[in-house]
């Protein structure tokens, strides 16, 4: 379908959001004053109860205290934090509100598992105007924003047919520049930019930060087939109640390097595959097998794992998450890495030695749950003479376990391995790994799926390399055999003949032998027919690849 305006575009992909999860009617031309009352009328009505509001409004004063909280932790790394805090506190100045005045009171704002039912609530917003903080600039207008319980946390620039989609995501920065996301539009975590036949999606980088094209996503299927027709970025991306997991689940804010990141799709499949997997896994059999990530190198398997153990936590489908590394030295690594990767709510455990893993293994408490430690460390643990006590072993094993291993080709095919799942025969395991051992390059009678169970999901490097997020490769030429030495051996064979001189002398020979030396080409390849011409190449015998 071409659109030859912009309004054409956003009027068929306003209708296309309503019929996936997104109120009709909308909120058109709205001011900030405007969505800031309408978040206001949210509030109240989530809140109501006669512990919070106690049925009377929230006053300008007490929006006010919200939106100061807001501009405070300024960053969209700090407010995804904010939205999935779950709730807002605020000092009560309602003088009708007598059981209250004065007082704190907490306010529900986001459930990031409220989806698409109880108080959730789905608004797009047609061309909010945007306030100029210049006496020189004119005001300006978004297109579409999408709001959640009242929050705007996705913001759409729209381009029409034959525009290119750099142009939608140029004139989001712009905006950025000119400070056009703050105040109550600050929520906004994820951008996205679409033209009819391309869209790109890219978290907010906020006042501080530097937008980075490298960093802008096209959206695909589980295959990785891209999808780019703004019929099907509605049906799947911008759905409900896919938008509201990016917000919930799947935006990452980073604190190693203080950016809000966003997971790419190939990383939603994989976190969700496990997560699916843990839930539905009988507890009560042995030796069950989770599966393998077949990720390729330098795609962003430590966060793709850290999310996955991150939604069985606050699942409740297991007790315990343990990420098990090949080494200490990665171990540390990694725990670094996943604390940055960790909300408020998360506390990843390290574990000094066996003895500090064995306690937090026996723990119940909800902050010792996930846990990062090294396959040596797990290994130690075993029931043997002089050992731990059989009750220890007890008590560890009967919890709900799942194991990430990163790196699954390393270590995961020796003892240590073996010896882990003796111990902790109802666990289950997952293993991460760029480069799988299949059945031609199997360790000790084991391949990957042996040891983990089925692929769960797959981002090769051909893919990796498609999409820009993994380097390509500098192939040179190194010739193992020179054209004519390989002409001139399939020209014997065909011609019968043991040697040049004795193809030449006969003219039978002679003929066969010129024909291979000059005229059939070195690849083959089909005639204008279809039909396939043979090539010198396809006359090599296999033997050749054996040699040294």
């Amino acid at each position: 379908m071409t659109f030859t305006s912009e309004a054409a575009f956003e009027k068929a992909l306003i209708q296309s959001l309503t019929q996936k999860g997104w109120e009709k009617g909308g909120i058109k031309y709205p001011t900030e004053q405007d969505l800031i009352n309408n978040w206001a009328h949210i509030l109240f009505e989530n809140n109501r109860g006669i512990d919070r509001l106690n049925d009377f409004p929230l006053t300008k004063g007490e929006m006010d205290q919200i939106i100061e909280q807001i501009t405070e932790l300024r960053t969209p790394l700090k407010l995804n934090g904010f939205i999935n805090g779950k709730s807002v506190a605020i000092k009560r100045d309602n003088p009708n509100d007598k059981a209250h005045f004065g007082k704190e009171v907490s306010l529900d704002i986001y459930d990031r598992h409220e989806i698409a039912g109880g108080r959730s609530k789905y608004q797009i917003v047609q061309q909010p105007q945007f306030k100029s903080k210049s006496k020189i600039l004119n005001d300006r207008r978004g297109d579409l924003m999408l709001l959640i319980n009242g929050m705007p946390l996705i913001h759409i620039e729209l381009k029409k047919s034959g525009i290119p989609v750099s142009q939608a995501y140029h004139q989001i920065e712009k905006y950025s520049r000119q400070g056009i996301f703050t105040g109550l539009f600050s929520l906004v975590q994820l951008f996205v930019a679409m033209e009819p036949e391309e869209t790109k999606y890219f978290a907010n980088a906020g006042p501080d930060g530097t937008f980075n094209s490298d960093f802008y996503f096209n959206w695909a299927d589980v295959n990785n087939e891209p999808l780019n027709n703004w019929q099907d970025i509605a049906s799947s991306f911008l759905s409900i109640p896919m938008a509201h997991q990016l917000i919930g689940f799947y935006t990452v804010p980073d604190d190693t390097d203080g950016v809000l990141k966003v997971m790419r799709s190939y990383q939603y499949y994989a976190a969700n595959a496990i997560s699916d997997k843990v839930a539905k896994n009988d507890w009560s059999a042995k030796d069950a097998l989770g599966g393998y990530i077949w990720h390729t190198t330098g795609s962003g398997k430590t966060m793709t794992s850290f999310k996955s153990a991150q939604l069985i936590a606050n699942s409740k489908d297991a007790d315990k998450v343990i990420f098990l590394m090949d080494r200490i030295e990665l171990g540390t690594q990694s725990l670094n890495e996943y604390r940055g990767f960790a909300d408020e709510g998360d506390d990843v455990q390290g574990t000094e030695n066996t003895d500090v893993l064995i306690s937090k293994l026996k723990s119940d408490k909800a902050s010792e749950v996930l846990i990062v430690t090294s396959i040596q460390k797990m290994s130690n643990i075993k029931d043997e003479e002089g050992g731990l006590n059989a009750r220890d072993v007890k008590i560890m094993s009967s919890k709900r376990i799942v194991f990430i291993i990163d790196e699954a080709h390393r270590s995961t095919f020796g003892d240590m391995l073996l010896t882990i799942k003796d111990t902790f025969p109802s666990a289950i395991f997952f293993g991460f790994t760029g480069t799988p051992i299949q059945d031609e390059n199997q360790k000790k009678m084991n391949t990957t799926s042996t040891v983990f169970g089925n692929e769960l999901h797959r981002y090769s490097i051909a893919d990796g390399i498609r999409d820009g997020n993994v380097l390509g490769f500098d192939p040179y030429k190194v010739m193992t055999y020179r054209d004519r030495d390989l002409r001139e051996a399939v020209a014997l064979t065909k011609s019968k003949a043991s040697s040049v001189k004795e193809a030449l002398a006969d003219p039978k020979k002679k003929k066969t032998f010129n024909k291979y030396m000059k005229e059939v080409n070195m690849a083959g390849d089909y005639d204008s027919s279809g039909k396939y011409i043979s090539g010198i190449e396809d006359f090599l015998p296999r033997a050749q690849y054996n040699r040294d």
